[in-house]
This record gives structure tokens, C-alpha cells and sequence, in this order.
């Protein structure tokens, strides 16, 4: 016996495979099981060891910027102020509990996958059917499947009775697969492999015997738990920009404060002691202690306003991901469309309907051959046909709180859906001609039908199933009232006009009996049938997915839909939603394309068709080759590799696995693609806010670096004092930057291209900006402190006076940086936190500046009145600067745009 878990199965006669693995029809021996058991271990996907708790939580220690907090901690402790150095370690570890809770779940997702496992399968050993755990299964046992079964491992139907399984979590196929005993051909993707049963699906009608061939993580779905393994999860935008900026301020604070260290002893003859206090002084100055804890309140606020958009972020740098991203790959059933099988068109041999109305909802007009209202008491044909529909169907429509549902086959709801839409009831129609017997829709025979009477000892068949199938049986057609002979041409015709619009066609016919029977079999379902006509159902796109695609475009964002549906249905749909891109690829396409060749067919191509794991993975990694930030979407455990690998992984709540959703960093709560745009404005949103959040507290740091260096520099006392340094880092700035985090969106903010990944956080002119308003910090703050020390104030209260002044030019400085490029806004309705964080620091200062026990914790005096009208001429000062600045800015960017186009 030999195990063949990923070769040819499904191409192999059901006898051969038998052969293979030394089975026959009664199964193993009870023996012979324990043996395979022992030879290939239990029937369960293997464990993955991950980061161990402690570990998890070291590791959120692991960041450059961490490093220079810790650093400034043990600076202030060395220093002897431990109660700063309390602060700032706080600050440090309340980042490491945030980003241990919300990261480190990876191990999670394969937890999730072994869950799909069934817990017990009915299986034929020794010739009798017994129940044994599904961990206990080998290759050879014969496994028996009924509805309602998951399938516990890898299977080779030998015997099938109408069986259909849902595969939507495997393959991406939205519909039920009709299973068969036949080999199929061995380039047949995975969702075509009728022969086979796969593990962790689900049997949603049928029955069926089935062989095992593969266990454990031989299984397809084992070899996606190996590809989710393997996949490493890629650093975000957000954090790789947040590295190199560490990286930078940590050379930058080395290179002043060796720099002021050496100045001193070499040129100033000041003690080595001394020097080393003062070099310690300037890097807590310029170290942004408050940073982290700012950055993670913005990616928590943008949490929030993602979850009322019904968004649900699981990591929080995934927030600003969004805003980075330049392709979003989508599933289609459900997210780009409705996961609702509606009918559009109808077709007689009389006339041809087009029918409105969306989704299961029996609401909709209908319109004859030239977009007339169609009177429906006249349309006789469309009646017959879709009395057919209703009369012959097992599904079942509900009437829920938030829409309709369905209960069976989507394709039998569909008609349910038609008939509301016409004016047929079940209750009336069953009463008038009473169903007497059924035959289940079967793969082979790819059809359904019923038999009925009209209590006049006359019996009919209603029949409906694969178009194929029923011009096969039918002689006859339907029209005006009577039959008369079928005109295939004419029918053809109508399938082709179907198939280029993407629709999946169902054919209805009846079958008039003299004298009423009890019985149906399946010789009666072979001939003498009158076909009533065609029907066309698709699953609609949604409209607010059409609406999203082009907001999409506008944002410089490419949409490609990557599905497991035939390539026409995914080509109609796409052409509905307005995505273009020629053809679509399909998956056994793929497999034949090497790596230049689909690079080059990539930007060109937006739809993926009959598409298997890899080939997401595969197209996740080669468009991040090209340089492509790629949101990925899905569902299924298929999904769960392409999630973990694109720059964010986006899982759908209502239908996706608990695999996808663990995989992902974020879920959407409404399956709808629309949510995601709305996400994706919402992550530039927090990455424009987390800039200006940045671009705010650094001049602060470099106001209070230069006043040092230059106080050094001319042998001067310190203008401001470490603990005062800590009060502006830790309470002034974090305070007056969170408000920025509540900033809304700026205008066109989704008409700009995505922010190039290479970029730098700041650019050139944005650094330019941070070192005009540090300067005129340093120059404000310095000059009134030399000024009021000429005229004899004491240190004490000159001191007071330098840091109210740098506080009053953040202040001004505030309402300029509420605005990257537009004029400084002052309004209260877009942010009302501003001015309730303004007037709280006023407070402060004042407390600061009046209150004894923070006098003499923080060695301040009390001011005059007029000393604060210096205060006030330096927040105007600094406002009025940078708003000349963005004027300069504005006029000269579009004179350089075109000195730059008339050189081109």
C-alpha cells in the first residue's frame, strides 16, 4: 500500500484507486487499520510551536524607538530623577501590553483550521459500518457521507447518490459541486475534481461513498495549514517609516549630545562631570518620550471610527496599512457581489423578459421584448414557465428583520424570487396542481423534476435543470397556449446571448400525462417533454461596490477580483462593476505563466478565475514583487495563506471561516466592499493625522535641544531644566497632539494617489518646516529668557517665563498644523477637542506657574500680567511664520511643476 496525498486521484477508475491502496468494497480490517494508524499517525494537522507568552512580550520591546525610551530612562535615573524616570518607563511598557494583546495571534489560525475536522465519520470496516474518530482514519478506509457531514479527510468517491458539497471555504465556488464517480481529467482544478471529496467541507445534499486517500496534513486542507506556516507576515508601512525615523533621531541625539559633550571639554574647559550631565540633558530634551504613546491613542481612535464603519481592526498598525495600500485584491461572491442568485432575463419562444429587483426580495418589474411594462395577466408564456419554477422547487424563502433568506439551493430560491416577482404563490398553485412525487436534481443527470395533478385524473412532470440536459428530452415547445416542434436554433441562440452576459441558464419544460400516477422514475424524465423556455440568473453585483471600484480609480488604487467562478461569469460581473483589464485569467493559465510572464500581464489583468491557493499566494507575492502595496480579501480557508502574506489581510464577518479571520488583520463585519474603501479613507486619514502628530512635537524637541545647545555653546545657565523639559515632553505636547488625531479627513483626500511606501515620513519641505518653527522656538523662548535676566528677573522666574513662551508657540503652532498644506483653521464643529485641550493646558501653565507644590517640584515663580503678553506675541508669531510658509509653498509648487514640465 502506498499513499499518493497530491498526485493523480482524481484521474484514476474508483476499481484502480481501490487497488492502490489494498482496499475493497467491505474496507479494512480492523487490523489492518490499527497498522496503517501506526504507520501514519492520526488523522489531525500537525502543531506548530509558536512564541511562548514571555516571549511575545519581550519582543514588543524590539524597536529601535524603544531602545532610545529606555535609554532616556535610564538618562533621567542617572540623573537621580526617578520619578521621571517612572513616567517614562510607564509609557514604554503600556506600548508592550497594547501591542502584546493586539499582535502575536498567528498560531491562532492553524488552531482555527484543525477545528474543521469532524470529531467522528461512519465508516465500513471488516464489511460492517461503525462510527470511529476522525483522528483514527487512514488511507483505505472507506468513509460513508450523508447531508450534513463534514468531510473528515481527503476522498475518491466510489459511490455517489445526488451529492453536492459546499467547497466555498476551499475553492472559492459560491454554488454547491455536484459529485460523481467518474475520473476527471488531470489538469482539472481543484473545483472541478467532481471524483474527489475534500477535507473540511461540507455534504449539503446526497450521499455517498468515498475512499480515503490522504490523512492529516497530507490533506488539501493540510497543505494550506503548511503554506499558512510558512508565509511570514510583512512589516507595515507604518512601522518600517516609524524604524527609519528612530533610526535617524537616534543618530541625530547620539551625534549633538557627543558632539555638546566634547565641545565643552575640549573648548569650554568645562569637567568631564559636568559635560556628561549637560550632553545628558540634551538627549532627553530631544528624545519625543511622549511619541509612542501618541502614536498608539491614533491607531486606537482609528480603530474606533473603523469599527462604526463596521470594520474591525485586529492589529492595530493595520489602521494606517490601508491608507498605503495601491492594489486591493477582492473576492467576488459576496463582497463585490450580493451572494444572491437573481434572475435577469427570461426567455420564450414568444417573448424576452428582463426582470428587475435585486437579491431574494420577491419585488421587481419586469419588461417585455421593447422595454414595455409587461402585463403580467396576459403573459401566459412567463406563467407556465415560472409555474414551473415554483411548482418543481424545494427551497424555501423567510422574511428576516435585516432582508430575505433562503433555506436550500440558491438556484431553486432564485425562482422562488421570480415567481413573488410575477404574482405566483405556492399556497395556491400547490392546491390547484398537488405535487405526488420528486426526483432530487443529480449530477449525472443534472436535472430535477416533480410530478403533479389537477384533480381532473390528468398528471404533469415539471422538469428543470442544466439547458443541455433539457433540449436533450424535449421535442416540443411551448407557445402561444399550444406545443409545436423545437426550433433549436432559436434556443441556442438565446443560450449563447445568455453566456456573453455572464448569466448561468436554466431550462423548464413540462411533460403533460393522460391519467394522473403516484409514482415518478427516472426513465419518465428521458423524453416527450415541452420545453417552456430559458431562464438567465447571476449573483448581482452591489451597487455600492460599483460606486467603491470608482472612488477606487480616483484614489489611484487598482481593483482585481480573484475568484473561484468560471472566467465568464467573473468577466460579466467585472464588466457590471467597471473593472477593466481584457480577459480574465484563469487558473490552470496561471500554472503556465512563469514569473516575467504573469509580471508582465499583471497591470493589465483585473480578473482571476477557478483560482486555488497558490495561485492567491502566487499573486500576492509577485504583485508586492512589482512594488504593489496589496490589501488581499477572503473567506475561506483557502484565503487564510493570501491573507497572512499581503501587506493586510482583510476577512469577511458574516461568511468567512475562523481561519480566514484569525490569518487577517482586519474583518469586515458586513462582507461588503464598499466597508473596505471606507476603510482605506479612514487609514489615510490617521496616516495624514499621525504626520501632522509628528510634525508638531519635533519642533518642541528641537526648540528645547537648540536653547541648550546654544546656552552651552555660550556658557550661559540652563534657560530650561530637565524636569521642566519632562513637563513640556510628557504633558504639553502629548496633550496638545492627541487632538490632532481627531482631525477629519482634508479635502480630496480620496482623489490623491496612494503615498509612495519609499517615501520618507517627513519629507524635505515638511523637515524644513520642523527646523524654521524650531528655530523660532529657540529664538522666542531664548531671547525673552536673556532679555528678563538683563533686566534682573530671577533665574527662577526667567526660566518660568522660556517654557510658557515655548508652551504659548505650541499652542500657535497647533492650529497651523491642524492643516498639512491649507491656511490654519481655528473652527470648533470639525474638532471641538482642540479647544477643550487648549484651555485644559492653559490650566496647566497656570498651575505650573502659580500652584506651590508644582513651584517647588519644578523650581517656576509666579509672572507678571505683562509677561504674559509676551506669551501671547509668541503663539501669534509662530502661527503667522508658518502660515507665510505655506503660502510661499503653494505658490511655488505649482511654478515648479511647470518649470519641470516645459524641461520634459
Amino acid at each position: 500500500m502506498q499513499g499518493h496525498p497530491h498526485s493523480d486521484w482524481h484521474t484514476r477508475a474508483a476499481e484502480d484507486s481501490l487497488a492502490a491502496l489494498d482496499s475493497g468494497p467491505d474496507g479494512l480490517s480492523a487490523d489492518e487499520a490499527q497498522r496503517r494508524l501506526e504507520q501514519h499517525g492520526p488523522n489531525r494537522l500537525p502543531q506548530r510551536k509558536g512564541d511562548g507568552p514571555l516571549k511575545r512580550f519581550l519582543l514588543q520591546f524590539h524597536n529601535l524607538l524603544i531602545y532610545v525610551l529606555l535609554a532616556s530612562c535610564g538618562v533621567t535615573l542617572i540623573l537621580g530623577e526617578w520619578l521621571d524616570s517612572a513616567v517614562i518607563f510607564g509609557v514604554v511598557l503600556i506600548n508592550a501590553v497594547v501591542g502584546f494583546v493586539q499582535e502575536g495571534k498567528a498560531e491562532q489560525a492553524m488552531r482555527a483550521i484543525q477545528k474543521m475536522l469532524t470529531q467522528e465519520s461512519r465508516v465500513r470496516r471488516d464489511g460492517k459500518v461503525s462510527v470511529v474518530d476522525a483522528e483514527h482514519l487512514v488511507p483505505g478506509d472507506l468513509v460513508l457521507l450523508e447531508a450534513g457531514d463534514r468531510v473528515p479527510a481527503d476522498l475518491r468517491l466510489l459511490d455517489t447518490r445526488n451529492l453536492r458539497i459546499e467547497e466555498a471555504a476551499l475553492t472559492g465556488e459560491s454554488l454547491p459541486s455536484d459529485k460523481g464517480r467518474e475520473p476527471v481529467g488531470a489538469a482539472a482544478s481543484l473545483g472541478d475534481r467532481s471524483s474527489m471529496a475534500y477535507s473540511g467541507t461540507l455534504v449539503s445534499a446526497g450521499s455517498g461513498v468515498g475512499l480515503v486517500v490522504a490523512t492529516a496534513g497530507h490533506t488539501e486542507l493540510g497543505r494550506i495549514s503548511h503554506l499558512l506556516g510558512d508565509v511570514q507576515r510583512l512589516q507595515t508601512p507604518l512601522l518600517a517609516d516609524m524604524a527609519h525615523f528612530a533610526r535617524q533621531l537616534t543618530l541625530i541625539i547620539v551625534v549633538l549630545s557627543a558632539a555638546t559633550f566634547a565641545f565643552g571639554v575640549l573648548l569650554r574647559d568645562y569637567s568631564a562631570g559636568d559635560m556628561l550631565m549637560a550632553a545628558v540633558g540634551l538627549a532627553v530634551a530631544a528624545i519625543p518620550e511622549g511619541l509612542p504613546a501618541v502614536l498608539t491613542i491614533i491607531l486606537a481612535l482609528g480603530v474606533q471610527r473603523m469599527a462604526r464603519h463596521r470594520a474591525i481592526i485586529r492589529r492595530l498598525p493595520a489602521v494606517e496599512s490601508l491608507g498605503a495600500v495601491t492594489v486591493i485584491c477582492s473576492d467576488k461572491t459576496g463582497t463585490l457581489t450580493r451572494n444572491e442568485m437573481t434572475v435577469q432575463r427570461v426567455f420564450t419562444r414568444e417573448h424576452s423578459y428582463e426582470v428587475g429587483g435585486v437579491g431574494y426580495a420577491p419585488r421587481g418589474t419586469i419588461h417585455c421584448d421593447d422595454g414595455r411594462l409587461c402585463e403580467l395577466e396576459t403573459a401566459n408564456d412567463l406563467l407556465e414557465l415560472t409555474r414551473a419554477g415554483l411548482l418543481a422547487n424545494s427551497a424555501s424563502l423567510h422574511h428576516l428583520p435585516d432582508g430575505w433568506g433562503i433555506a436550500g439551493d440558491p438556484t431553486e430560491a432564485a425562482l422562488l424570487t421570480l415567481a413573488g416577482k410575477v404574482g405566483l404563490h405556492l399556497s395556491q398553485e400547490s392546491q390547484r396542481l398537488p405535487r405526488v412525487d420528486a426526483i432530487p436534481f443529480s449530477a449525472e443527470r443534472r436535472s430535477l423534476a416533480s410530478l403533479h395533478h389537477d384533480h381532473a385524473g390528468h398528471g404533469l412532470i415539471y422538469q428543470f435543470g442544466a439547458p443541455e440536459r433539457l433540449l436533450e428530452v424535449c421535442q416540443r415547445q411551448w407557445r402561444a397556449g399550444s406545443d409545436e416542434p423545437l426550433e433549436r436554433r432559436y434556443w441556442h441562440q438565446r443560450l449563447d446571448e445568455g453566456a456573453r452576459q455572464g448569466l448561468r441558464m436554466i431550462g423548464l419544460a413540462i411533460r403533460p400525462l393522460e391519467q394522473a400516477r403516484q409514482q415518478l422514475d427516472e426513465d419518465d424524465l428521458n423524453e416527450g417533454f415541452i420545453l417552456l423556455g430559458l431562464v438567465g440568473m447571476i449573483d448581482p453585483p452591489r451597487e455600492e461596490a460599483i460606486r467603491a471600484i470608482a472612488e477606487c480609480v480616483s484614489a489611484g488604487i487598482a481593483v482585481k477580483m480573484i475568484t473561484g467562478d468560471h472566467a465568464a461569469t467573473a468577466g460579466a460581473i467585472a464588466q457590471r462593476l467597471g473593472l477593466e483589464g481584457g480577459r480574465a485569467l484563469t487558473g490552470a493559465e496561471l500554472d503556465n505563466l512563469s514569473d516575467a510572464e504573469l509580471d508582465a500581464r499583471l497591470a493589465a489583468t483585473s480578473v482571476f478565475a477557478r483560482t486555488s491557493p497558490t495561485h492567491k499566494l502566487r499573486l500576492v507575492e509577485r504583485l508586492q514583487a512589482g512594488g504593489a502595496r496589496v490589501a488581499m480579501t477572503g473567506d475561506g480557508v483557502n484565503d487564510a495563506p493570501a491573507l497572512k502574506r499581503a501587506d493586510i489581510g482583510i476577512a469577511m464577518g458574516i461568511k468567512g471561516t475562523e481561519a480566514a479571520k484569525e490569518a487577517a488583520q482586519m474583518v469586515l463585519a458586513d462582507d461588503n466592499f464598499a466597508t473596505l474603501v471606507e476603510a482605506v479613507a479612514e487609514g489615510r486619514t490617521v496616516y495624514d493625522n499621525l504626520k501632522k502628530s509628528i510634525l508638531f512635537i519635533l519642533p518642541t524637541n528641537g526648540g528645547q535641544a537648540l536653547v541648550l545647545l546654544v546656552a552651552i555653546a555660550l556658557g550661559l545657565a540652563l534657560p530650561i531644566t530637565p524636569l521642566q523639559i519632562l513637563w513640556v515632553n510628557m504633558i504639553t505636547a502629548v496633550t496638545l497632539a492627541l487632538t490632532l488625531a481627531f482631525e477629519p479627513a482634508e479635502r480630496g483626500l480620496m482623489q490623491q494617489p496612494p503615498r509612495d511606501p519609499k517615501a520618507p515620513l517627513l519629507s524635505g519641505w515638511l523637515l524644513w518646516r520642523v527646523f524654521c518653527v524650531s528655530l523660532l522656538l529657540t529664538v522666542t523662548s531664548l531671547g525673552l529668557f536673556l532679555l528678563t535676566q538683563q533686566q534682573g528677573w530671577t533665574l527662577e522666574e526667567s526660566r518660568t517665563l522660556a517654557v510658557n513662551v515655548l508652551v504659548a508657540g505650541e499652542i500657535g503652532y497647533l492650529f497651523s498644523c491642524r492643516r498639512l498644506r491649507e491656511p490654519a483653521y481655528f473652527g470648533v464643529r470639525h474638532n471641538p477637542m482642540v479647544w477643550a485641550m487648549v484651555f485644559l493646558l492653559l490650566l496647566l501653565q497656570l498651575a505650573f506657574t502659580y500652584w506651590a507644590p508644582l513651584q517647588q517640584l519644578f523650581g517656576t515663580a509666579a509672572l507678571s500680567l505683562n509677561a504674559w503678553g509676551w506669551c501671547l506675541l509668541g503663539a501669534v508669531g509662530v502661527c503667522l511664520a508658518v502660515e507665510l510658509e505655506k503660502v510661499f509653498y503653494r505658490w511655488h509648487r505649482p511654478a515648479r511643476a511647470g518649470r519641470q514640465a516645459a524641461t520634459r
